[in-house]
């Protein structure tokens, strides 16, 4: 059964200048994995864009309760390459009183636009 589903988009430049103006945001949105590829590179803007645009999807798909922490909704990717969804603290508390059992996650970015789509199922 389908509890939720959320979708949203991030401007990739606008988030990249965010980020820029403000240097310690990165850190209030991500778990330091988030900001690393398996590599152990810094994760690009349209990449981190796209998890941005995931962790307001999860909100959405929770029905937009108040009180969510950004670092509470962790991406993550399978050695497939499938992106995941990793929940914490306040979403976790949250997703339980709603009956999520399970998580899907698609992740997207092109022409400037980073995109997420979030499905909460029970």
């Amino acid at each position: 059964m389908i509890i939720g589903v959320g979708i949203d988009v991030a401007e990739i430049d606008r988030f990249g200048a965010a980020l820029d103006r403000t240097p310690e945001l990165a850190n209030r949105l991500f778990i330091p994995e988030e900001l690393m590829l398996p590599s152990g590179e810094r994760r690009g803007i349209a990449s981190l864009a796209a998890r941005f645009a995931a962790k307001e999807a999860v909100a959405k798909a929770l029905g937009a309760p108040g009180g969510l922490h950004w670092t509470d909704a962790e991406v993550y990717v399978e050695d497939s390459g499938r992106p995941r969804l990793r929940v914490r603290g306040t979403v976790e508390r949250c997703a339980a009183t709603l009956g999520v059992r399970s998580w899907h996650v698609s992740l997207s970015h092109d022409a400037g636009v980073a995109s997420a789509v979030v499905i909460a199922e029970g």
